[in-house]
């Protein structure tokens, strides 16, 4: 099982020469329905430009399981997250809407980072009592298979 983040639509533009979806805008669509937890956390641009406080991605595994064409809607969804007092690591997948296949997946590694001092901080108390609770929540709902980063959180 999963949990829904966004749908996106493969814009012509997006299609490289081998005619699908190109690589860029994977991560491109993937990132987007991130931006959608970040804000829930309150760690998503709202943050970044008013409390000089937000995440940056250092690391990332991306599969293209099947390819995506222009007018594809897909379904981007969270497989999982985790976390530690500077880190997240999560996975989300992109399912073709219409033909419910599994189109990519990515797995992130991403900093908390003031960028007043451009280093990377620990998250305030509020901001992990906002992700503790999201995944206490839905871990029973996580099916993440293979994850390549979890090594990354220190806890």
């Amino acid at each position: 099982m999963s949990i829904f983040l966004k749908t996106g639509r493969v814009k012509s533009e997006w299609a490289d020469y081998n005619g699908h979806m190109n690589l860029a805008f994977y991560i491109y669509l993937f990132d987007g329905a991130w931006e959608t937890l970040l804000e829930n956390f309150n760690i998503g641009e709202e943050s970044a430009i008013n409390q000089k406080r937000t995440t940056f991605a250092v690391e990332s595994h991306t599969t293209y399981d099947m390819e995506v064409k222009v007018g594809d809607e897909v379904d981007l969804n969270l497989l999982f997250l985790d976390r530690d007092k500077k880190r997240l690591v999560y996975k989300l997948q992109m399912i073709q809407k219409e033909k419910k296949y599994l189109a990519s997946t990515t797995e992130v590694c991403s900093l908390y980072v003031d960028l007043d001092k451009r280093k990377v901080a620990e998250f305030e108390d509020e901001k992990l009592a906002l992700i503790d609770k999201f995944i206490k929540e839905n871990a029973p709902q996580f099916e993440p298979g293979e994850l390549h980063l979890i090594k990354k959180l220190k806890k």
